[in-house]
């Protein structure tokens, strides 16, 4: 199970109906937050997301991105949490958190460590990796892409029943890409039963950025590319000035890395109600392959295994 939940989709400042920027990604039993605004517990508990987070993964120091740390570590302590919990920050902004939740740290319940993810560093966990990479932010700003490790073929049982290949351990030995041995001397290789081998699925978080080439190169193909949209193509000069991406640019990215699903996100006041405006701009500049959508504060997305 691989689900990401929308947490906050607003940018500088919350509205009525979007909170400031947060996302959650549960990989089976793993829960990690990206961001983490003002009120993330609040709206954790609204839509149902637990406390029992592994990590979080801060894209860059501006406020509207790391405020809701401290309630959150709060909130966590007061449940009587006891397991550790790593936050990642961009190179330089471990020192500004450890000064926001300084006093919170001496109180809680469970032990925190705080530290720089410098790209292109890897956090590896069973089966995949969450990466760091650097986008184009005024100040040190990493966007971040958990890929999954390629999964084994598919295995053919009747394949190698008919090589003579009794059922048991070596079936097991052969699904793990193991050679194995007949009693008659032969040598069955795993390629003679199992399928090619299968894609991992790949998640990217762009946090806030200009449009940059390094979101091309690392969500090329992806299942899913998080692209912050803070502004339309009215707005392209201030997108440039203020470091962002217009709803156009961020489509235009997603057709050229080939991604299956485009979703926006960090969107100004000013679209808050008029999300329209965003997701035709950048279904225009996408091809029909690639689905394109709006987040919404609360907004779940499964994204199924690959075959």
């Amino acid at each position: 199970m691989l689900r990401v939940t929308f947490i906050g989709t607003a940018s500088a400042r919350p509205t009525v109906s979007r909170n400031t920027s947060t996302i959650a990604v549960q990989r089976q039993g793993d829960l990690y937050l990206f961001d983490c605004g003002e009120g993330t517990q609040r709206q954790m508990m609204r839509y149902g997301v637990g406390f029992t987070v592994k990590e979080i993964y801060l894209t860059h120091m501006h406020a509207d991105h790391y405020l809701g740390t401290v309630g959150l570590l709060r909130t966590m302590s007061l449940q009587g949490r006891e397991q550790p919990l790593a936050i990642y920050t961009p190179p330089g902004g471990e020192e500004l958190l450890r000064a926001a939740v300084g006093l919170e740290l001496e109180e809680l319940s469970f032990p925190t460590v705080i530290g720089p993810l410098e790209p292109p560093a890897a956090v590896r966990h069973a089966g995949y990796s969450i990466e760091a990479y650097a986008v184009n932010h005024p100040g040190r700003a990493n966007g971040y892409v958990l890929r999954e490790d390629v999964r084994p073929g598919r295995f053919y049982p009747e394949q190698a029943r008919a090589l003579g290949v009794p059922e048991g351990p070596l079936f097991g030995r052969l699904q793990r890409g193991e050679v194995v041995s007949l009693e008659d001397g032969r040598e069955i290789r795993p390629e003679q039963v199992m399928g090619p081998a299968r894609p991992g699925r790949t998640v990217v978080y762009t946090g806030d950025t200009r449009p940059c080439e390094a979101t091309v190169e690392v969500a090329s193909g992806c299942d899913l590319l998080i692209h912050e949209a803070t502004f339309s193509e009215e707005e392209l000069e201030r997108a440039q000035r203020t470091g962002h991406t217009t709803a156009g640019q961020a489509g235009e990215l997603a057709q050229r890395a080939g991604v299956q699903r485009l979703v926006l996100t960090h969107l100004s006041a000013r679209y808050s109600e008029r999300p329209h405006v965003l997701e035709r701009e950048a279904r225009r500049a996408c091809s029909a392959a690639c689905e394109v959508m709006v987040a919404y504060d609360g907004l779940t997305i499964e994204i199924p295994l690959r075959e």
